[in-house]
């Protein structure tokens, strides 16, 4: 195996020591404080050296590792470290290389000074509070003059002796901003405001150091950006560069990616997590929707605006000098997210995955209420019955989608009988605009919304919700129209066994109260309705919208011709066949070897037909249903009988060995 050692004293130092980490490569980082071993982080096949160096402490370390290579990756003002890294290297025929970063400075960025000396003279001549960003190393040169000290204030590292070289410089105790980088542009304006800065004195460090998002927050803040010159202009590669000349030199293992799959929350910055930030700052590469990167600061990394799961996964793969990729999700990466079909696409990635604040948890807060009794859907891009949802539930939350989804799904719940309930629609959460309006499901299907909206339903009856079948027949509308009679009805359905997603076929709907029962019961499935008569069809209808199931498709015609379109059932219930019985059998079996069919028969020629059917199946069972009902006759009750019904329930086993 391979070995080098690499002087990582900069961002890119340590990004170079990621990108090569891991892959057949030993690797010794030297770094000069305990502090920047903890920044640095652990990698594998990574050793790290903490403590300043003499050129003969280097020395004696190449002689002792015989390293192939040493990297200088230290900061480009180190030039006393630079030399002797260099020194050591030629004295013990260790190859030295050097790693630089790119000049990001231009003319329009402020004014530049060959060296400190010359910046220290200006500001001398001028007035004004001054922002130092240069560190510690030079704060003497400008502290030297008591009346320019009295206007620095300066930002250093949180270390011990950056805190005694201000001590030692005399410098205001609060004028020292004593901070860990890197600094967007925000932290940069909002140090810039607190020290009333004129001017703001940086140094060329690029893209790597932050220098952009420096020049932007002193042009914001009205400060004169002072540029100390970088010295002599340096010969090495830069990452990108020196990455691809090791992997090839020492043709190293494929480089593993690491994605990180953010939730960026509401959008604004309050609702931003510490790990995002962190996810954000580490990434080589940023993927998201242009709104989310307008959110985060994206100087010095590679940029792609993409949302389809496709383009994702394809920018990764095709960006192969990256290693670290950040994807910016809306809302909460475990609610309605594409965090979950990227992580079964991306199988060859190290995948992390961040929480974020969602929308639920964020209008809940702001509604100052719990969200443990909430229940939450999404009507965006994908079919829910949020009717039964709100019939069933004390809370209802729900994600929308499209320009008018507040609207249309108040007005759904409006229709169903549910306008008298307390509902909450948040608008653009997290952003300056956020607007939250309250009232009832009534009053609010009259407003527009905006696009960016959720929605919030209450419903402090749905306890009452009924949740067993056999509905009383008097509940559903009826006409001559035959309606197969409650106790057959919850018999029928329990035999059926529907789950909650179950795909049910009812041929012969009459009244549709079958239908509807079997709609409440699979509420996340779907019915399918078949009728010939007219008046029926008509009567099957009126019962859906009475009952505002959603998840109920009727249909006129006669079986098996008007099953053709329908997806396979998972459950049929025949209560009317019109002498098809056989065919209507077949065909289903045809769509589904496996259905669970009920059928109900009041006359022997069709028990008949059903009993020499039945024995067709691996499973089968007949239950004659006898019923009486009490009938009044003056002070005394009677019971009548009912004409009795045949329910025939039939299966094949799916895992038999002859289906």
């Amino acid at each position: 195996m391979y070995s080098i050692c690499v002087f990582a004293g900069t961002a890119d130092g340590r990004k170079l020591v990621e990108r090569l980490s891991g892959r057949r490569l030993a690797i010794t980082v030297c770094v000069a404080t305990e502090y920047g071993e903890a920044v640095l982080g652990e990698h594998s096949g990574v050793n790290v050296r903490a403590g300043r160096m003499t050129s003969r402490e280097m020395e004696e370390l190449f002689k002792s590792e015989k390293f192939s290579a040493a990297v200088d990756a230290t900061h480009p003002y180190a030039s006393d470290v630079t030399a002797n890294i260099a020194a050591a290297c030629s004295k013990t025929g260790t190859e030295y290389l050097r790693l630089v970063r790119d000049s990001s400075g231009n003319g329009d960025d402020g004014t530049y000074f060959p060296d400190t000396e010359s910046c220290v003279r200006f500001l001398k001549a001028v007035q004004g509070n001054v922002l130092l960003t240069t560190g510690s190393k030079t704060l003497h040169m400008f502290c030297a003059d008591p009346e320019l000290r009295q206007r620095i204030y300066a930002r250093v590292l949180p270390l011990a002796s950056s805190l005694k070289a201000c001590e030692e410089c005399s410098v205001q105790p609060d004028h020292i901003f004593a901070v860990q980088g890197p600094f967007t542009e925000e932290m940069n304006l909002a140090m810039l405001h607190a020290a009333d800065a004129a001017y703001m004195v940086t140094k060329d460090t690029g893209a790597a150091g932050g220098y952009s998002d420096k020049i932007s927050a002193a042009k914001k803040a009205g400060a004169r950006a002072l540029i100390i010159g970088r010295p002599l202009e340096e010969k090495g590669l830069q990452l990108d560069e020196m990455c691809e000349m090791l992997e090839k030199r020492f043709s190293l293992a494929e480089p593993t990616r690491h994605v990180v799959l953010a939730g960026i929350g509401m959008g604004g910055r309050a609702t931003r997590t510490l790990g995002l930030e962190d996810a954000v700052r580490d990434a080589d590469c940023l993927i998201g929707a242009s709104r989310m990167l307008e959110n985060v600061n994206c100087a010095g990394k590679r940029v792609f605006q993409a949302v389809l799961a496709d383009d994702i996964v394809s920018i990764i793969k095709e960006n192969t000098d990256c290693r670290n990729f950040t994807v910016l999700l809306s809302g909460d990466t475990g609610f309605y997210s594409g965090a979950k079909g990227l992580i079964e696409r991306l199988p060859e990635a190290d995948v992390t995955v961040l929480p974020g604040i969602g929308s639920l948890s964020y209008l809940c807060a702001r509604l100052k209420r719990p969200w443990e009794d909430v229940r939450a859907v999404s009507l965006h891009g994908r079919s829910c019955s949020l009717v039964h949802e709100v019939r069933t539930n004390n809370a209802v939350f729900s994600l929308l989608g499209g320009a008018d989804g507040a609207v249309n799904a108040l007005k759904t719940l409006k229709d169903a009988g549910f306008g008298n309930l307390t509902a909450y629609v948040g608008q653009r959460l997290g952003y300056p605009e956020e607007k939250i309006c309250c009232g009832t499901v009534e009053e609010l299907s009259e407003q527009s919304f905006d696009t960016l909206s959720v929605l919030l339903v209450e419903n402090d009856r749905s306890a009452e919700a009924v949740v067993t079948h056999g509905l009383p027949d008097e509940v559903f509308e009826r006409t001559e129209v035959p309606m197969t009679k409650s106790e057959v009805r919850s018999v029928s359905l329990s035999k059926l066994m529907l789950t909650k997603e179950a795909v049910v076929y009812d041929i012969g709907s009459g009244s549709g109260s079958v239908s509807v029962e079997c709609a409440l019961a699979a509420p996340y499935g779907h019915v399918y309705a078949v009728e010939k008569n007219e008046s029926a069809i008509e009567l099957t209808k009126k019962n859906a919208r009475r009952f505002a199931v959603e998840n109920l498709t009727v249909k006129g015609g006669e079986a098996p011709q008007a099953l053709a379109d329908f997806p396979p059932p998972t459950h049929a219930f025949i209560g009317g066949s019109s002498g098809s019985i056989h065919s209507i059998v077949e065909c289903l079996l045809n769509k589904n070897p496996s259905v669970r069919i009920v059928a109900n028969a009041v006359t022997l020629q069709t028990a008949a037909e059903l009993s020499e059917i039945a024995r067709t199946f691996d499973k089968y069972e007949a239950v004659e249903m006898n019923v009486s009902r009490n009938r009044r006759l003056g002070r005394y009750d009677l019971m009548t009988a009912q004409n009795p019904v045949y329910i025939f329930t039939m299966q094949n086993d799916p895992h038999s060995e002859d289906r």
